[in-house]
């Protein structure tokens, strides 16, 4: 994936040299080049090639927490936090 990413970096920074070296060409051209030829659309795609990556992750994450949460369910199956028991109150007699 990145491979693919670098060879377009290295054909978009020819472009632009190319454009900002040429007779008829500007260095803001080149800048619009690079611009619009190689951040914005390597941007996307490398957002779009990294979403299973990302969707993987989520799904670990959300599992590793659900096991984190289910080991701390109590005994008696509540959510409250372990402490020491309180006796009841006796009455007098």
């Amino acid at each position: 994936m990145y491979l693919v990413a670098i060879a377009w970096g290295y054909v978009v920074l020819m472009m632009a040299v190319a454009e900002a070296t040429s007779t008829n060409g500007t260095v803001l051209g080149a800048v619009f080049t690079v611009l619009l030829y190689g951040v914005l659309p390597l941007s996307i795609v490398l957002y779009l090639m990294n979403t299973p990556h990302r969707k993987r992750a989520l799904r670990e994450a959300e599992a590793r927490e659900a096991s984190a949460s289910a080991a701390a369910i109590q005994p008696d199956g509540g959510h409250h936090a372990a402490g020491a028991a309180v006796a009841a109150e006796r009455k007098e007699p």
